[in-house]
């Protein structure tokens, strides 16, 4: 099962500590960049990939880590498939990143023909993993995740949700309420997460599983309420909010906050941008962001990435099969 503590006991976080003196690590490196950085990203404007990728860029530029600039690129076509497919064809592969969450590993399963492998991308850093929570809008008046059941199967089909992407993370949770609780739900791909949360505050939508950090804006007007998180426990920012292993079901899912090189990045610029992301990721402000967006930490190295990689592909061929393809 795609639980946060069977990750987290398999893939202890590194204990590899970097010093973030930049003048003296730059005189180490065989690699610096010597143009902007593409930093691909694999959802549209708004959603928790994009918000992370541009709090990661103004971090490096704030405390001034990078010789370039990492520069933003939205790429959230076809599930992620048009951010694979940048990725995999990069002119310049040491001067191109991709910040990732599950399509990494959903999007080549759904669409083979893509003829992307994984593993020949590079490891740069994991970031964390992100839970995911069902929300509906405040004058729904539903208040309870038995009340939306029930509101659920009297639409009969008709209830309408929306989620980034088909195929992907959002609409692998909403499958996996259908078939665990027998529902039938009107489903609406979107490129991003942002665009998702504004739909539902917007009341164009009635329902959404949002990452935390995509809704947090609308949840603190009181626009949106949470129902039901799928963390394995209870979320600090919401503890009166139940898990779905509180009703009896053993599922959890987590959406990976992660960084990769495209593939053929030379071994130098590999072992930069991995110093770089590590020194990122102990910054107070990056540790300050996943505490306040409810992100969960999830230090792996380029070995433990590559094993997790391999793990989460099988745990989603399993996930596909059992809800029916």
């Amino acid at each position: 099962m795609l639980t946060k503590r069977t990750l987290m006991a398999t893939f202890g976080a590194a204990a590899i500590a970097l010093s973030t003196a930049q003048t003296a690590s730059a005189a180490s490196h065989a690699f610096e960049p010597t143009k902007p950085i593409d930093f691909v990203i694999m959802a549209g404007a708004g959603g928790g990939a994009d918000q992370i990728a541009r709090f990661i860029q103004s971090v490096a530029e704030k405390m001034d880590l990078t010789t370039r600039p990492l520069v933003p690129n939205n790429k959230g076509g076809g599930s992620g498939a048009e951010a694979l497919i940048a990725l995999n064809g990069a002119s310049d592969p040491d001067h191109t990143i991709l910040v990732t969450l599950n399509s990494f590993f959903a999007t080549p399963l759904r669409q083979p023909g893509l003829g992307i492998d994984i593993q020949t991308f590079t490891p740069v850093a994991m970031m964390g993993v992100d839970p995911f929570v069902l929300w509906v809008h405040k004058d729904s008046g539903i208040t309870t995740f038995e009340q939306w059941l029930d509101v659920v199967k009297a639409e009969d089909g008709n209830y309408i949700m929306g989620g980034t992407g088909s195929g992907q993370e959002d609409s692998t949770v909403i499958a996996w309420m259908e078939g665990t609780y027998d529902i039938s739900i009107n489903y609406i791909p979107y490129d991003g997460g942002g665009a998702v949360a504004k739909d539902l505050a917007g009341q164009q939508i009635k329902a959404s599983v949002n990452n935390p950090a995509e809704a947090k804006g609308f949840y603190e007007s009181g626009d949106v309420v949470p129902l039901i998180a799928f963390s394995d426990e209870r979320l600090a920012a919401y503890p009166d909010v139940r898990t779905v292993k509180e009703l009896g079901n053993d599922f959890s899912y987590y959406n990976q906050r992660a960084v990769v090189g495209a593939p053929g990045m030379s071994d130098a610029a590999a072992a930069y941008y991995q110093e770089l992301f590590k020194t990122i990721y102990d910054t107070e402000e990056w540790q300050g962001y996943m505490a306040s967006e409810s992100l969960s930490p999830l230090w792996l190295d380029a070995d433990q990435q590559r094993d997790y990689w391999a793990t989460q592909v099988q745990n989603h061929k399993d996930l596909f099969a059992a809800m029916g393809g």
